[in-house]
């Protein structure tokens, strides 16, 4: 705060000028998410820093730092009428302060304020990099590029030199250090969109900066990294090395599906987007699901079998319309397909009774089902609430096994509306790294709405019927999941992203992401 103070009760509204950190929304601080959630206007640059908008409240006042003073009058004034103002900054506010005059403007109008440091790039970068800040040589220093004339005194020292600033003028750079006395085989990185999933790295020498980076089409924010410590960079690089890393990939959807299979995306590096395909509606006649639903109550069932997450979310929902919950289910046993489904169920507070132990689909839950049994089993009935397009497989083997079936509609699915223009030319133009199918109705919906994805594209499906269908769109299949799972789905994603950047190494070349192979990507130097 403006007077250092913290014996006196803060008033109602203030200025909060919170680090951003470097580019990777993950590394915001606790205060900074914090004051997000309480701010009732915030001023950033919506391009670099919207996403962090997530910790916000919906009604919160967003102002674009881009198109108006960052802390205006109007802002000042929302503070001194007692709202919460929060001012993001690029990095830590205090480095290399861009902000010292919008900190003066909120003094002199005696608007209280407070500075939240962040995570700033000089080491957050490096980190990413895999380049240790201090290594051997216990010296760190970090200059910008704008504000050196004469670089005669940053070239003696022994430990690493971060630049800030110096993309435009590194060959001159370069040439500078070398003329005052640093060797030109002193070991160079430069890093653009540090901590992003388009953070690039060339490492080089002092002396070849010129050629190195010639083609590598390197744009602010980047740093520049001199020292020994960059040498290091082989063996510490974690966050490029991720066997999806920048990789973008497609994952056609529902509407309510894929929220736990887009972090395990992330978490390899790529960079998932999703697309509405289906949209799950409700039955267009709901008196079959009101009639199932009180005979499950009162105990019209012997077996309750889901084959859908959709399938929980319709009687879960039929449920809180009724005034029930888990507890009806008391005496029932329950069935589910797969994992996704069975995660669903445990949401829900239900623990499935009978999961497939081999391939998860119809066949593989028929596979487990226990054959009516007049002795053991009072009541023959199963109810089974599905998808209006599903097929009857399970009907017929239950029907086979002794069971009798209430087969119901529990929801419909309908084809998604068509994904933005921007999207669709990426989908057929090569824009996309990746496409995850997971179903066969992801398949015929996603080429219905926004065609076939282009030939660079590697196509990732669920199980052999996925494959039939991609196929029979004519998509190449490459890459198969060993179990019917999302997540098994997005790990041997994983997997084949891995071996490409593996053999690419193997064979001296750099890595690059299948988008980059199509005819007229542009291509980074190595």
């Amino acid at each position: 705060m403006s007077s250092g103070s913290t014996t006196f009760e803060r008033p109602a509204g203030f200025v909060a000028f919170v680090g951003a950190g470097p580019g990777d929304e993950g590394l915001l601080t606790l205060r900074g998410a914090d004051l997000l959630s309480k701010a009732d206007v915030v001023v950033l640059d919506r391009e670099a820093y919207g996403a962090l908008l997530r910790h916000c409240r919906e009604d919160v006042d967003v102002v674009d730092a881009a198109e108006e003073d960052a802390v205006s009058l109007r802002t000042v004034t929302a503070a001194k009428g007692g709202r919460v103002v929060v001012r993001l900054c690029a990095g830590d506010p205090m480095f290399f302060s861009s902000i010292t005059a919008e900190v003066a403007a909120c003094a002199k109008a005696e608007v209280d304020f407070e500075i939240v440091p962040g995570v700033p790039p000089a080491t957050a970068v490096l980190t990413y990099a895999g380049i240790p800040a201090a290594v051997a040589v216990p010296e760190f220093r970090v200059v910008d590029a704008t504000q050196v004339d004469d670089w005669s005194a940053h070239a003696t020292g022994t430990g690493t030199l971060v630049i800030y600033n110096g993309v435009s003028g590194a060959v001159a750079i370069g040439k500078a250090l070398i003329a005052a006395g640093r060797p030109d085989s002193t070991p160079v990185a430069i890093s653009s969109a540090g901590t992003t999933t388009e953070q690039y790295t060339v490492v080089t020498t002092l002396g070849r900066i010129a050629p190195d980076l010639k083609h590598a089409g390197m744009t602010e924010p980047a740093l520049i990294v001199v020292g020994e410590a960059v040498g290091m960079r082989d063996r510490l690089s974690w966050f490029e090395t991720k066997p999806l890393f920048g990789w973008r990939v497609l994952v056609p959807r529902t509407k309510e599906q894929s929220a736990g299979l887009v972090e395990q995306l992330r978490s390899y590096g790529a960079v998932p987007e999703e697309v509405p395909t289906i949209s799950v509606e409700p039955p267009r006649t709901p008196q079959q699901m009101d009639r199932a639903i009180k005979g499950l109550v009162t105990g019209r069932y012997e077996w309750v079998a889901f084959t859908s997450a959709n399938a929980v979310k319709a009687v879960r929902e039929k449920f809180e319309e009724y005034g029930l919950d888990a507890r009806a289910f008391a005496g029932l046993k329950v069935a589910a397909v797969g994992e996704a489904t069975a995660r669903a169920l445990v949401q829900f507070g239900v623990k499935p009774d009978l999961m497939p132990s081999g391939e998860q689909s119809s066949d593989g839950l028929l596979a487990e089902w226990p054959p009516y049994d007049s002795m053991l089993d009072p009541i023959n009935r199963v109810l089974l609430p599905r998808a209006d397009i599903a097929t009857e497989t399970l009907v017929a083997g239950l029907t086979e096994l002794g069971w009798e079936c209430d087969d119901v509609t529990a929801y419909r699915t309908v084809r998604a509306a068509p994904p933005p223009a921007p999207i669709r030319e990426a989908i057929k133009g090569g824009g996309f790294d990746a496409v995850l199918f997971t179903s066969s109705s992801t398949v015929r919906n996603l080429v219905g709405i926004a065609g076939k994805p282009h030939n660079v594209t590697v196509i990732a499906v669920i199980g052999p019927q996925t494959a039939k269908t991609a196929e029979e769109f004519g998509l190449r299949v490459d890459v198969m999941s060993d179990r019917p799972s999302a997540s098994a789905l997005a790990a041997a994603l994983a997997e084949y992203g891995a071996k490409q950047r593996q053999a690419a190494l193997a064979a001296g070349d750099v890595p690059r992401r299948p988008s980059q192979t199509r005819r007229g990507a542009r291509r980074r130097a190595k």
